[in-house]
């Protein structure tokens, strides 16, 4: 399609040239997260499905960065992860990017398509033999539908089930959409800071955001943001400002004056997703098959909430819509 696909290494992947913090720091840092990721893997393998944060150090000196690195990962704090959920999400190790914009490239698969936005889907009545769904600019007839709302959406109720769906509301519940944002800066002088660097905002508390420099050259700098602080910030408009801060305690406070707001997420307000994408809750992995579950042979489900391995990304996403679809046209010629 005429994108143009970067396949280098992901720059949270390297751990050589974070601006801010020593190679010792960073090596170490790389450890204790590897040492986590074992520690959790081999819970997961007998069978224990406790909090992630159980199998923190003690008092470790990298368990504050090692959380701000658990909302950027997974959307939330280990002390709200699944042992079980985190160690069944299969990693390809390739993260590429689309220099046109990852968005872009996606939006483009829906070009065949005729989609009618602003039609709120109030209400899928499946008492009848026909599927009834109410929508804000009319009512729908089907034999089928596929349901890809988000698990925060099901699970406040914002789309009702006739009769009621009390299994996927509670499923939906436990694999909630944790928080991740992201602020962008411009730099106006551009040449100050390194292109495609990386660092951390600070390494001694879970309440920092991690910083993409200049991603490929441009004069703008990515600030992402996971979790509690993600949250407490988005309710206040305050991303951009702590970005800055931040950058001003790493990179001196002469970066204040050229660095400025240009543009910030806020997506636990958004109607329509509550939240950024899915973990489950400890206690609660199995809820992904349950949301995953067809009812009656009409209702499907697909989102990346309900792939079993590659939640939380969009090619999760887009492989569940292949299989609900195919569970669709399966019942549908039965």
């Amino acid at each position: 399609r005429g994108f143009t696909v970067e396949r280098s290494t992901a720059y949270w992947q390297r751990r050589s040239d974070r601006v801010g913090i020593s190679a010792a720091d960073a090596e170490a840092f790389g450890r204790a997260w590897t040492t986590l990721d074992a520690r959790l893997e081999a819970a997961a393998a007998s069978g224990v499905d406790a909090p992630a944060s159980e199998f923190l150090e003690p008092g470790g000196r990298w368990n504050g960065l090692l959380n701000a690195g658990s909302g950027w990962y997974n959307g939330a704090a280990w002390d709200e992860v699944s042992v079980l959920d985190y160690a069944a999400y299969q990693d390809s190790g390739r993260n590429w990017r689309v220099r046109e914009g990852y968005g872009a490239a996606i939006a483009t698969l829906g070009g065949q398509l005729s989609p009618r936005l602003g039609c709120t889907v109030e209400e899928v009545d499946h008492s009848g033999v026909t599927i009834r769904i109410v929508t804000a600019k009319g009512t729908l007839s089907a034999r089928a539908v596929i349901v890809t709302a988000p698990s925060n959406v099901l699970a406040s109720e914002a789309i009702r089930f006739r009769p009621g769906l009390p299994d996927k509301v509670a499923a939906a519940a436990g694999v909630p959409l944790g928080l991740a944002d992201k602020a962008w800066l411009a730099v106006s002088e551009p040449k100050r800071l390194p292109a495609e660097g990386h660092c951390f905002g600070r390494t001694d508390t879970a309440a920092t955001a991690a910083y993409f420099l200049r991603p490929f050259g441009r004069p703008c700098v990515e600030a992402y943001f996971g979790g509690r602080l993600a949250g407490d910030l988005e309710g206040e408009g305050a991303l951009a400002a702590f970005a800055i801060d931040e950058l001003v305690g790493v990179l001196g406070a002469d970066v204040r004056r050229i660095l400025s707001p240009l543009f910030e997420t806020a997506w636990a307000s958004d109607p329509w997703s509550l939240g950024a994408y899915s973990h489950a809750l400890p206690g609660r992995a199995g809820d992904r098959a349950v949301l995953a579950a067809p009812v009656d042979g009409r209702i499907f489900f697909a989102g990346e909430a309900t792939h079993p391995t590659y939640f939380s990304t969009a090619h999760g996403a887009w492989e569940t819509g292949i299989r609900a679809a195919e569970e669709a046209i399966a019942a549908l010629a039965r």
